[in-house]
């Protein structure tokens, strides 16, 4: 995703413990990431699982497991893993430390952004977000998502529940910022609380894909579904597969010049001439909700 003046993401999901009523099984994902930055990045894995500039990573605490994934922008000469892998770190620290409710996943990203906000030294950057929480004791999943990253979740081959993309205007999504002196004022900044959150019920099998824009903007669901029908089972190796071949194939068609990518096709409805796929760092983490095992 890119804007005006800066781009990021930030994708995060968690997971919580306890009993149902209805169900006595706790329930979990079993996950699996992967990813390729653009240009001459593709494919290299950087310290804290970068793709590019995205990052993400996958952490377990006794009541959770999370995965978070994030991204940020190059447009004032700074390094956009700093302020994205900082924020990424935080909330990764947050989550193992047992400082979220898991009804409340704006609750995470505000946290971080605010240590982010009060270090001594500004930390520059942006990032959207995308926050996903499974509580295993109710089997509901509670969402919150800032810009264009995202998520979907997959039922009986169909999506069921997908998040709504933020957009100020074309090509610029809602983003927390924190802009050098020069920018201020300039560079659009949003609050945490202004993510879109849901809550739904989740069953034994869903599929929970959360990514990047740098994969809603090469594949459109259609073609995410056709390479989740080689989803056989909730195998560990079964899900690395399947998220590669997506990420692989996204990562093709983003450098395919005569390909109407969905980048291309929101692009034409705002006036623009575009055609072809949108080059950008590209980071899947794909879930399958499972039976909780220690």
């Amino acid at each position: 995703m890119f804007s005006v003046l800066s781009y990021g993401r930030l994708v995060a999901r968690a997971v919580l413990g306890g009993l149902s009523q209805t169900d006595s099984r706790d329930y979990s994902l079993v996950t699996a990431s992967c990813g390729f930055g653009k240009d001459f990045r593709k494919g290299i894995l950087k310290k804290g699982m970068c793709y590019g500039d995205d990052a993400c990573f996958v952490a377990r605490h006794r009541t959770a497991d999370v995965l978070d994934g994030v991204g940020g922008w190059r447009d004032y000469g700074v390094d956009p893993s700093q302020f994205s892998g900082t924020l990424m770190r935080t909330c990764e620290r947050l989550v193992k430390e047992g400082r979220f409710v898991p009804s409340n996943p704006v609750g995470i990203l505000t946290a971080g952004y605010c240590e982010l906000l009060q270090n001594k030294v500004p930390l520059l950057g942006s990032s959207t977000a995308c926050i996903v929480v499974l509580d295993r004791s109710s089997h509901r999943l509670h969402t919150a998502n800032l810009g264009d990253s995202g998520f979907l979740v997959v039922r009986g081959g169909e999506v069921v529940h997908r998040s709504d993309e933020q957009q100020h205007y074309f090509n610029t999504p809602f983003q927390l910022s924190i802009a050098p002196p020069e920018a201020e004022g300039v560079v659009l900044s949003d609050s945490p609380e202004a993510a879109d959150s849901t809550s739904f019920d989740v069953q034994l099998g869903d599929i929970i894909l959360t990514a990047t824009d740098g994969l809603f903007d090469n594949m459109p669901d259609y073609m995410i579904l056709q390479e989740l029908k080689k989803l056989k089972n909730s195998n560990y190796e079964s899900i690395q597969q399947t998220a590669r071949s997506i990420a692989e194939q996204a990562h093709e068609l983003a450098y395919d010049p005569t390909y109407m990518s969905p980048f291309a096709q929101f692009a034409c409805d705002n006036g623009l001439n575009v055609r072809g796929g949108k080059p950008d760092d590209i980071t899947v983490l794909l879930s399958i909700v499972a039976e909780y095992t220690d």
